[in-house]
């Protein structure tokens, strides 16, 4: 059966602040531990007054020195918005810290707006057109240094961290292939290319030192509760909050509201519809109905679960009964 991680943008809720997120966040990471998930990935992002992992490698260090055994990574790291040689510099860190721990995903948009890619200082007119470059400095960083190499990462050279490309297009399903690398899709918010862009990968795919064979992470939104008619209610924060984006008003994750959609206009609900649609949300049994349909549809190696949930208490119960789920499944393959 596909493997399961989780997918955690430490989401800051209204009437809270980024000290409890982070705390969440740890908290959840350790019952996804228990639970049997393999990855706890973070994600960067800027000037997002809802998102508290901004500084990624940091709050990949505070979760990975709060857990034991399960992988922790970024889902991603925004290259553009770095030189590859400190991103070597800061995983490198993190595999000495915690060897054999650490996975390293990257991408080229800047998770952010164009004021604040430039203020975040890097030279713009590089920026995502220099990410395969960019991908390849950051690779050798992480090999055994050669003799006289001038510029080397230490902590950094030898860990060979695990590199994965993260896309949302045909663009980092190709790269991905090129380079042999395992490929992350973002079907969790834009599902476009979901019956492209893992075929393309997969076709094209070349062995790699890192890979021999293709191995495809998708992303999906799973919000579990007791009931349909809870779990639904939980998805609405994250409805929420996406159509707040998407029409400018970012802002902190706000609690569930009755009959949202209902009273949504048309083309709010049909841009919910498209961005949202790998979603399973429901009860245990939907749930599991669910995870095995979108299994079967993509022929996804891993599933990387994210679920954007106002109380923290009922995010943990949505996890656990993903689990449950998925433990029902495995035993009947």
């Amino acid at each position: 059966m596909t493997v399961l991680s989780v997918l955690d943008l430490s989401p800051i809720v209204e009437g809270s602040n980024a000290s409890q997120s982070l705390a969440n966040s740890l908290d959840l990471a350790r019952h996804a531990e228990r639970l049997g998930y393999r990855r706890y990935w973070l994600a960067e992002h800027h000037n997002m007054p809802g998102i508290a992992s901004a500084a990624t490698s940091v709050v990949i260090a505070h979760v990975a020195g709060g857990t034991n055994t399960i992988r922790v990574g970024a889902g991603g790291i925004m290259l553009p918005n770095h030189s590859p040689l400190v991103i070597a510099e800061q995983f490198g860190t993190l595999n000495a810290l915690h060897p054999g721990r650490i996975d390293l995903g990257l991408g080229r948009a800047p998770g952010t707006d164009m004021a604040t890619a430039r203020a975040l200082r890097r030279n713009l007119d590089a920026g995502a057109d220099n990410f395969p470059q960019d991908v390849i400095e950051l690779m050798g960083y992480l090999q055994p240094a050669e003799d006289g190499q001038r510029i080397r990462a230490v902590p950094g050279e030898g860990e060979k961290v695990p590199i994965w490309i993260l896309g949302s297009s045909l663009y980092g399903a190709q790269l991905a292939a090129m380079l042999g690398l395992p490929y992350a899709f973002a079907s969790h918010f834009a599902p476009a290319e979901l019956d492209h862009a893992p075929e393309i990968y997969r076709s094209r795919f070349q062995p790699s030192e890192q890979l021999d064979k293709p191995y495809v992470m998708l992303g999906l939104n799973v919000f579990a509760a007791p009931s349909d008619a809870e779990a639904w209610l939980l998805f609405t924060s994250l409805q929420q909050a996406f159509v707040n984006l998407r029409t400018g008003r970012p802002g902190r994750l706000p609690p569930p509201v009755e009959g949202y959609e209902r009273d949504l206009d048309p083309m709010a609900k049909t841009m919910l519809g498209q961005a949202l649609s790998c979603a399973v949300v429901g009860s245990p049994e939907t749930v599991r109905q669910g995870i095995e349909a979108f299994v079967r549809r993509t022929g996804a190696d891993e599933l990387m679960v994210t679920a954007q949930i106002f109380d923290h208490a009922a995010r943990v119960r949505s996890f656990e009964i993903l689990a449950d789920a998925h433990k029902s499944l495995s035993e009947a393959a």
